[in-house]
């Protein structure tokens, strides 16, 4: 005995590690986000956000100006500090950083190392030393432009609130916000309501034809989204809902009603078949024992629904873009960040994280909050 309980606490340590790992895993890439959200645009564009806590590598561009240059010894010569002018004092506001290298082309900007003086093609030399300073000579006076550096300066590591701020004080992101309310909460109760009402009917009242209708919703599950979204436009455009909001909450209540009515068919199904037939010798109608019995002990997988139905309708792109109106007053949300502020392209991945955590912030009350109702609906004096 003593051996099989020491093999049974072995194996449980190895479950818990297994599960730690997989836990870790899954959290990596939000993780990942997270640091992110927090990173200015340019020091995530050079490196991954493992890399946020240590310096990185920046490239930068400086157009040198003549109006320092002075004659010295027959030589024509421009002095001074890369960390002086006006592109890197927005970056380093004053502070000095470490060039690693520099040079003279936009095709090699890391050519030479710092501290090594290199002849220019229109003429001359340059040198960039480690601390920023460079000195530019040349037997000719300069012209109206002087040498263009590019140098790779070593930027210390920096966090900034700011693609939050651009998120969450974005012009219209209030409306957006509102907006994306008036869609969720809808298209998450009319399905629940469609779905509890045919759920029971499918469960435990006998008809011609459930069968098929049983088999018909499980068939639908496996429709493609996609494939529904032209035909369903054009059937609201031609009775007269078209792109509104009363369109879209139709729509999510069509995409979600085969999912939460398998659902919440098959947790009725097992529900206790003596409280049902009880009621009924006790002479209550299947209305009053959907309201009074089934309701009450289904509430875990109404809970369930809600929450799954609720993530999906406020985290939703497609179908907002297609059933609602194109114009800046019926945006939401995820409109509203992915044409204003991410643009055609995508690329700004700060904002994009940052808009990431603002738009989960409902979800995540959401869901902490329905999983407590739903743990006490699972607690609360079932007979099962």
């Amino acid at each position: 005995m003593d051996n099989i309980a020491g093999q049974n606490s072995g194996n449980r340590v190895l479950v818990n590690i297994t599960v730690l790992l997989l836990v870790l895993l899954w959290l990596l890439p939000t993780i990942g986000l997270f640091v992110s959200s927090f990173r200015d645009r340019e020091q995530i564009s050079v490196s991954g956000w493992w890399q946020a806590p240590f310096s990185v590598e920046q490239n930068f561009r400086i157009r040198v100006g003549t109006d320092t240059a002075r004659e010295e010894g027959g030589l024509f010569i421009i002095e001074g500090n890369v960390f002086d002018e006006p592109e890197l004092m927005a970056v380093f506001e004053g502070e000095r950083a470490q060039i690693a290298a520099f040079g003279t082309r936009a095709v090699a900007t890391d050519e030479f190392a710092a501290g090594e003086q290199v002849e220019l093609r229109q003429g001359g030399t340059l040198r960039v030393d480690s601390d920023g300073s460079f000195r530019v000579e040349n037997t000719e006076a300069f012209g109206a432009r002087g040498p263009t550096i590019y140098v790779g300066a070593l930027t210390p590591p920096r966090f900034t609130l700011a693609n939050y701020r651009t998120v969450m004080f974005a012009d219209g992101m209030d409306r957006a916000f509102i907006n994306t309310l008036t869609v969720a909460i809808p298209a998450t109760i009319i399905p629940i309501l469609i779905a509890a009402f045919a759920a029971y009917a499918l469960a435990w009242m006998d008809f011609p034809g459930r069968g098929l209708l049983i088999a018909a919703v499980v068939g639908l599950l496996v429709v493609p989204l996609q494939l529904a979204l032209v035909p369903l436009l054009r059937l609201h455009t031609e009775i007269g809902i078209g792109q509104s909001f009363l369109g879209i909450w139709l729509a999510h209540t069509g995409f979600g009603l085969p999912l939460a009515v398998y659902l919440l068919r098959n947790y009725m199904v097992g529900l206790p078949r003596d409280i049902i037939e009880g009621a009924k010798v006790d002479g209550a109608t299947d209305f009053q024992i959907f309201v009074r019995i089934i309701l009450p002990l289904s509430f875990p997988a109404l809970a369930s629904f809600a929450i799954f139905q609720f993530l999906w309708t406020w985290n939703d792109l497609l179908v907002a873009k297609v059933f609602l109106p194109s114009g800046a007053a019926s945006q939401v949300m995820t409109v509203k960040i992915a044409d204003d502020l991410l643009g055609s392209r995508g690329g700004d991945w700060g904002i994009l994280a940052g808009a990431a955590f603002v738009s989960i912030a409902v979800p995540l009350v959401v869901f902490f909050t329905m999983q407590r109702y739903l743990v006490r609906g699972l607690l609360a004096g079932s007979v099962k």
